[in-house]
C-alpha cells in the first residue's frame, strides 16, 4: 500500500521544559504525515482534495502509540508512515518515527473518511472514492 518518508526536526514547541517531546505532540506530528501522504498520493494540497471529493476529512475513529526512544529537542527524525488497511469508509495509518536508525515511536489510526449527513447535519462515514482507494492502494 501507499508510503511516504519525511524528515522532520524536534522543535521547542514540541518539548515539555526537560527538552523532551511531550507525547501528545506525537499524534500531531502523525496527522500531519496523514495529510503529507494524502497528499502525495493525490498530487494536490488538502484544502484542494477535501474540496474536489467534497468531503469534511477523515476523522480519528482509534489510535495508540508505543514508546521506545525519547525525542529530544534539535533531533532530526524520519517519519514513515504507510495505509495498511483500507475498508469500504475506514482506512488504518502506521507511523514509524526513526531516530539515529531507530525506531523511536510507533503510532497507529484508524480513520473514517467523513461528510455530512444531508438530513442531520451530523458527520457521518462516507465510502472511499475509487480513485482514492486505487492511488493509496499502490
Amino acid at each position: 500500500m501507499f508510503k511516504n518518508t519525511r524528515p522532520y526536526r524536534i522543535e521547542w514547541q514540541d518539548c515539555d521544559p526537560a527538552g523532551i517531546v511531550f507525547y501528545p505532540r506525537y499524534f500531531a506530528i502523525f496527522d500531519t504525515s496523514t495529510t503529507t501522504l494524502f497528499e502525495k498520493a493525490l498530487g494536490m494540497r488538502k484544502r484542494d482534495f477535501i474540496k474536489h471529493y467534497e468531503f469534511l476529512g477523515y476523522a480519528m475513529v482509534d489510535t495508540r502509540a508505543t514508546f521506545h526512544i525519547p525525542g529530544i529537542y534539535g533531533d532530526d527524525v524520519e517519519i514513515h508512515t504507510e495505509i495498511t488497511e483500507l475498508g469500504r469508509s475506514t482506512f488504518c495509518v502506521e507511523h514509524r518515527l526513526m531516530k539515529d536508525g531507530g525506531l523511536a515511536v510507533q503510532g497507529w489510526e484508524k480513520r473514517a473518511w467523513v461528510g455530512k449527513d444531508p438530513t442531520t447535519g451530523r458527520l457521518k462515514a462516507m465510502p472511499l472514492p475509487p480513485d482514492v482507494v486505487e492511488k493509496l492502494s499502490n
